[in-house]
């Protein structure tokens, strides 16, 4: 049986919190960007961080009590965050260079900027089924940050100390809608910009084929979503130096446990 609603946000969320217990400084303001799960805003309250929250979504900001502004468009006061947790969303950015440049400023220095998105890799089978002869090519697949990509982005910019690594998650469909609810339930569907001219009803039909002739002998269909987490420091004197490129070997884990 597939997932229903957001499934991924508590899955995100969950692993946010873990890898903010392995930091055991405190963070006196903080920005959220997306509070797709209540767990990760209450969390953070619960530290006595000044917590700042934002939304692209004005109906869901007001619920939420967040500001209502997309995350690259972001105008507010150089350095005034000492952490910046950004849980989903990055990947549907049409500028992401720019969105963590603006984060970047955002963090006073040795900040932390972490986050998660679904990256490069993902939803292969639907991608397979989209571009199978016959059905019109699409202008953009969702998602497409790679692992080495965001690595080295996050240092162009200007982080320190980046790490990313990822997560395979495999869910099993019964049918390519059943998997379509799930993308618009997680905000997945593509968020292009203009967006390009929807499916016909045949060219649906012709994808939802293509979709299930993948399935296993079950008749379900495997997909794999690829949970992208990153992290990176606003420089400071104080931070350890990274080493010399291509020798790295580190874990995300490994990079947020406190400096001795």
């Amino acid at each position: 049986m597939s997932p229903s609603a957001n499934f991924l946000a508590p899955i995100v969320a969950e692993t946010l919190l873990d890898r903010l217990t392995m930091v055991t400084r405190e963070f006196p303001r903080t920005l959220l960007i997306g509070a797709h799960d209540a767990a990760l805003a209450d969390h953070l309250r619960g530290t006595g961080t000044t917590l700042t929250m934002i939304e692209a979504g004005p109906r869901l900001a007001a619920t939420q009590g967040a500001m209502a502004v997309e995350a690259d468009a972001l105008d507010l006061p150089f350095a005034s965050f000492d952490l910046i947790v950004w849980p989903g969303g990055l990947d549907g950015i049409n500028d992401v260079p720019g969105a963590l440049v603006r984060l970047r400023a955002l963090l006073a220095p040795d900040g932390l900027l972490l986050g998660t998105f679904v990256g490069d890799g993902s939803l292969s089978k639907l991608r397979r089924a989209v571009m199978s002869d016959g059905v019109r090519p699409v202008a953009r697949l969702h998602p497409q940050i790679d692992l080495a990509a965001m690595g080295n982005l996050l240092q162009r910019v200007g982080f320190a100390l980046p790490v990313v690594d990822v997560e395979a998650l495999t869910v099993r469909y019964g049918d390519w809608f059943a998997l379509v609810r799930d993308l618009r339930a997680t905000g997945l569907s593509s968020r292009l910009d203009p967006a390009p001219p929807p499916l016909t009803r045949e060219e649906v039909a012709r994808i939802a084929v293509a979709f299930g002739a993948q399935a296993d002998p079950d008749g379900r269909t495997a997909e794999i979503f690829r949970l992208v987490h990153f992290s990176g420091w606003a420089p400071h004197p104080d931070q350890p130096q990274p080493a010399r490129r291509g020798s790295g070997s580190a874990s995300l884990a490994d990079a947020l446990k406190p400096k001795s």
